[in-house]
């Protein structure tokens, strides 16, 4: 079984795309957050960035009705991708297939993803 649940706060605005043959394509950034203490009890965080892709209808109402900050339950699939960079190397990357993207809390319950990072790796 090849399934992803992840909780957290978009990073930046989604962007919606046609692909050449008419499909829609939502492109999202996902902050996941970690927090444990250490051993000497001093709090820890750590922020997990995701790439999101969402088609067709669902990747449209993503795009109408997202902006960063809003928090989102996304569940899909795991699927990684390699390719051939100009310079020769290769490529890779780690995106969620979304089955479902839900969108949580109000459209003014927005909280800003974590500071200084905008949602790049």
């Amino acid at each position: 079984m090849n399934k992803a649940i992840l909780i957290g706060n978009l990073g930046a605005d989604p962007e919606l795309k046609q692909t050449p043959g008419g499909a829609s394509v939502c492109n999202m950034r996902l902050a996941t957050n970690e927090v444990w203490k250490d051993k000497q009890g001093n709090k820890q965080e750590r922020v997990s960035w995701h790439s999101i892709t969402v088609w067709g209808p669902q990747g449209e109402n993503c795009a109408k009705f997202l902006t960063k900050g809003r928090r989102v339950a996304v569940i899909g699939r795991i699927e990684y991708r390699t390719w051939d960079k100009a310079d020769g190397t290769k490529g890779y990357a780690t995106d969620i297939v979304a089955d479902s993207v839900e969108f949580l809390g109000g459209a003014n319950d927005a909280k800003p993803a974590p500071a200084g990072d905008d949602g790049e790796i």
